[in-house]
């Protein structure tokens, strides 16, 4: 199982965008996740925003914040 962790760095709060991939020995996907939390930097406490089992998913959530900047953090601090 592979786990990998971005983490988006923000004025007020943090992003972290994390990727589980299972495959099996031929290489078939067993399992997939990419769950996108907000970090506090005060607290460090990680709340749950986004979450999908569509592999490749977490690499549309980073292009998202790559893109849009600081626009991409404005909407998720007015969801959460």
């Amino acid at each position: 199982m592979q786990i990998r962790t971005t983490t988006i760095s923000g004025l007020t709060f943090s992003v972290q965008v994390e990727e589980v991939n299972h495959r099996d020995q031929f290489g078939g996907l067993i399992c997939y996740l990419a769950s996108l939390y907000r970090i506090d930097n005060r607290t460090s406490a990680r709340s749950l925003l986004r979450r999908s089992r569509i592999p490749g998913t977490a690499d549309a959530m980073k292009r998202e914040f790559q893109r849009d900047g600081i626009q991409a953090f404005r909407r998720l601090e007015a969801t959460s």
